[in-house]
């Protein structure tokens, strides 16, 4: 069983006083692992009926294999020009990244999209080529940040986050969700389990408990401590 490297009271204006996040560490991920079978272990004695775990997006593809290594990547002219134009932070900042965008959506479609926000921009508005592209950026994950022997790999979104997140809740007994969250303040719930309410565990996570550099702990277990109804979850949660 892995140790809870500590156990943090959720002090945001946005969420119930009384929420706990507790990050659990674990082994490193890797491709082919039985991540329910390693979570389940983990977080013995730790999460309870009523708990909601929550895992990393990154650790779901990671294990299904959903990840390339940057080096294999042959970046384009068109994804060289674009990614020096993106934002520093953004994952198509990198050209590898952005080749994969391309390959995903089609060299058309992100002409389009590049040219809808040059003139949006003209006209004071912002944001257009994210909302063409919509989820061929999202599926991709940049290689920033990401720990050995992972530093230098794209990670894909995990392939059916909802089911991965129903299956482990019937296997360990407690609700689940598999989440997209960064030291950004953003979090996305991207599958959870019967039960759950995503919108309460979006929030709850803005302040990235699962870590964005070496922690090692993609898995973060969500307590309700306060008074009244658990928060985490609808009435007929699990």
């Amino acid at each position: 069983m892995s140790l809870a490297a500590r156990s943090l009271a959720v002090t945001r204006p946005d969420v119930p006083a009384g929420l706990v996040a507790i990050p659990v560490r674990t082994r490193l991920i890797r491709p082919g692992d039985d991540l329910i079978g390693l979570i389940a272990d983990a977080v013995r004695g730790i999460a309870r009926h009523g708990d909601v775990v929550t895992v990393s997006e990154s650790a779901v593809a990671i294990a299904e294999g959903e990840f390339v290594p940057a080096e294999y990547v042959r970046p384009s002219r068109l994804a060289y020009l674009l990614s020096r134009r993106a934002g520093p932070l953004a994952t198509i900042s990198q050209p590898e990244s952005m080749q994969l965008v391309i390959d995903r959506a089609g060299t058309g479609r992100v002409i389009y999209a590049t040219l809808a926000q040059f003139l949006g921009r003209m006209r004071g508005r912002r944001g257009a080529f994210y909302e063409i592209m919509g989820d061929a950026i999202a599926a991709i994950d940049g290689y920033t940040g990401t720990m050995p022997p992972y530093e230098r790999a794209i990670v894909f979104a995990p392939r059916d986050p909802a089911a991965f997140a129903q299956l482990l809740c019937e296997r360990i007994g407690v609700a689940a969700a598999v989440v997209d969250a960064n030291d950004l303040g953003a979090a996305k719930v991207l599958g959870w389990s019967d039960g759950v309410r995503s919108d309460v565990i979006a929030q709850t996570l803005l302040d990235n408990p699962h870590g964005n550099g070496d922690e090692q702990t993609p898995l973060v277990v969500l307590k309700w401590r306060g008074e009244g109804r658990n928060p985490l979850l609808e009435e007929d949660g699990p």
